[in-house]
């Protein structure tokens, strides 16, 4: 039988999320909203955690899953009235910083890599490629847009007038989502928005980020010695465990090391 001391001091809890990796890619291990929701929604739901932290491990990718992933960081740090604090390992750059900002303070280590507001757009063109061979490319469309930036086409300069349009926009909307959510604690340096890294200690000059520390020591030294940590880590599809989904692990593998290599790692 159990019984309850009413005038025991409970221990407080924090509760650790793990984001690491591409965002928006395949695989069993894919950062996206849809993967990550249920991890998230129970670090701030389950029992009664003082604080959210946050493990960012990630490179970028998708603008509109980064968003959707601190939007409902934020929506639940409102609506449960918790700190969030982010942690950033090897990189948090492009869209893993967008996650990171989502946090109330962001923390690095010395060797941290973050930043790299900005957007980009790469593909590889094989229309040179096909004319050596002796392959005809046929492509008939209702609408002059719907075949535009055809790899398989020699570029045309409306589209690339508009791709670049599109990229302005979405790297207005990056710049906006970081002023709204760092403030004044921005740097008024003229290259922040440029699409370059700060590390470590750089990026706290900056402002991009709160302070050099590990999340332990960080949460002990805010909610004392006895602090204890839940952690909620993406769980794994049965099927994925017997081996039923290796390819597309693999092509996810793949595109998790190119988004890392991009950045030395």
């Amino acid at each position: 039988m159990n019984i309850r001391l009413p005038f025991r001091k409970s221990v407080p809890v924090v509760s650790v999320v793990r984001l690491q990796g591409t965002i928006g890619g395949t695989g069993r291990g894919a950062l996206s909203d849809r993967a990550v929701a249920q991890q998230i929604e129970r670090a701030f739901s389950r029992g009664k955690p003082k604080a959210v932290a946050l493990e960012v491990n990630s490179p970028g990718g998708s603008p509109v899953q980064s968003a959707l992933i601190g939007a409902r960081i934020r929506r639940l740090a409102d609506e449960k009235k918790l700190p969030v604090y982010a942690f950033v390992e090897d990189v948090a750059a492009s869209g893993g910083y967008w996650i990171a900002s989502a946090a109330d303070k962001i923390f690095v280590d010395r060797s941290s890599i973050v930043g790299s507001i900005g957007v980009i757009s790469a593909g590889f063109g094989a229309h040179v490629f096909l004319q050596r061979q002796g392959i005809e490319r046929r492509v008939h469309t209702a609408g002059e847009s719907k075949s535009m930036l055809d790899p398989f086409r020699p570029e045309s300069e409306e589209d690339v007038a508009r791709l670049e349009r599109w990229l302005g926009q979405l790297h207005e909307t990056f710049i906006d989502h970081v002023k709204g959510r760092r403030g004044d604690t921005l740097a008024d340096d003229p290259d922040l928005f440029t699409g370059e890294i700060w590390i470590g200690e750089r990026a706290v000059k900056v402002g991009l980020a709160d302070g050099v520390a590990h999340l332990a020591p960080e949460m002990k030294s805010r909610f004392g010695d006895k602090v204890k940590f839940r952690r909620y880590e993406q769980k794994r599809p049965l099927l994925s465990r017997f081996g039923a989904s290796l390819a597309t692990d693999a092509m996810a593998a793949i595109e998790d090391r190119a988004g890392f290599a991009r950045f030395g790692l």
